[in-house]
């Protein structure tokens, strides 16, 4: 086995240390799941909230604006969603946010964010392995200054989960390599959107 690989199958073993919050929480939990989460300032808050667990490296706060694991062994019609999300989703999850932490290492203030509405889409059952319909949401836009200059990162997937959105992909998905990945990286605000579900 190659340094790289090596070094790569080690922090994906470290990413798997720690799981996120085991539930959706709050009074949301008795949403329909067919509520559509809203994308004005509630979007907004969310994003800065993983803004701070980005700039802070904090992986708890970052755990809790991640897809549910409960919610997910509910809608994923896969083998073993439990091990699926464990060693893919939130492995990947962690890898991601060093990466984004440590390429906004120079960074100063969250401006907000840049959302296309039209690129909202209901996935309904049946569709990409799913048991139940969710809305998705591709390619956020994470605004902030970088020495008086705008800057931006990609969110790649928020999927709701009774009327929330929770992201289930900070890097992009599917990735040529397991490593922490940033999303479209840009000078200027970039373009939202994007394709997966």
């Amino acid at each position: 086995m190659t340094s790289a690989r090596r070094l790569a199958a080690l922090a994906l073993a470290a990413a798997l240390a720690i799981g996120p919050a085991a539930g959706a929480a709050g009074h949301h939990r008795l949403l329909p799941q067919t509520t559509r989460p809203p994308t004005g300032k509630t979007l907004t808050v969310r994003v800065r909230e993983l803004w701070h667990a980005i700039r802070t490296n904090d992986i708890a706060q970052a755990g809790a604006l991640f897809f549910p694991l409960a919610a997910y062994v509910q809608l994923k019609a896969v083998y073993n969603p439990t091990t699926d999300f464990r060693y893919r989703l939130w492995a990947f999850y962690r890898l991601d946010l060093a990466a984004y932490h440590a390429a906004t290492v120079d960074a100063g203030s969250f401006i907000g964010i840049r959302v296309d509405k039209a690129d909202i889409g209901w996935i309904p059952p049946g569709y990409c392995e799913n048991r139940i319909g969710y809305w998705h949401l591709p390619g956020v836009r994470l605004l902030y200054h970088e020495g008086g200059t705008v800057r931006s990162v990609g969110i790649f997937s928020f999927i709701s989960w009774r009327g929330v959105w929770y992201v289930v992909h900070l890097g992009p998905n599917p990735r040529p390599s397991n490593v922490g990945t940033v999303d479209a990286p840009a000078l200027g605000a970039g373009v939202p959107g994007g394709g997966g579900c």
